[in-house]
């Protein structure tokens, strides 16, 4: 196998999700470092929830790209603290997901140490329609595709589309 001709870094921020493929692990804000020393590769990441079922994947697809680049000594590890928080995602990533017509997170709500206090009412801000911009639209479904991202419809242009939750 031949040295490689790029970063490890730069070769695992090409890598992308295998739920969101129109980001990178780097835009959605999971690939946390990656680290080289003596010949070895150490890629960590954090799921964007702890029972994320692509993290298998995840960890696959970056071990054969950095295979595919010339790096034979790889190992991923999986992290959880700090938990992930949509916060992470990129301004790039955002406007990936816009792009393809899903609703990227508004800020990730700020919860306190200890208890998780009842919040009544709307606990939510907005939602924009990624298609025409309207802010009034309604959830259809708690989920969708995924876990982290929920069904919802425009009532201006009719169309549904997905929205990734906060978190």
């Amino acid at each position: 196998m031949s040295a490689p001709t790029v970063t490890a870094a730069a070769v695992a921020a090409t890598v992308t999700d295998p739920e969101l493929p129109q980001l990178t692990l780097a835009d959605l804000g999971i690939l946390r470092a990656v680290d080289e020393a003596q010949g070895r590769v150490l890629v960590t990441v954090t799921p964007t929830y702890s029972g994320c079922p692509a993290m298998e994947a995840i960890h696959a697809d970056l071990r054969a790209a950095l295979h595919a680049a010339g790096f034979a000594d790889v190992a991923v590890r999986t992290v959880l603290t700090p938990a992930w928080t949509t916060d992470w995602i990129t301004e790039s990533g955002r406007r990936k997901l816009a792009a393809a017509g899903i609703a990227p997170p508004g800020p990730a709500p700020r919860r306190p140490r200890g208890p998780v206090p009842l919040v009544l009412g709307p606990h939510r801000p907005a939602v924009h329609c990624p298609r025409c911009g309207h802010a009034d639209t309604e959830q259809v479904s708690a989920f969708s595709a995924t876990a982290c991202r929920e069904l919802r419809r425009c009532p201006a242009c009719r169309e549904p589309f997905e929205h990734v939750k906060e978190i």
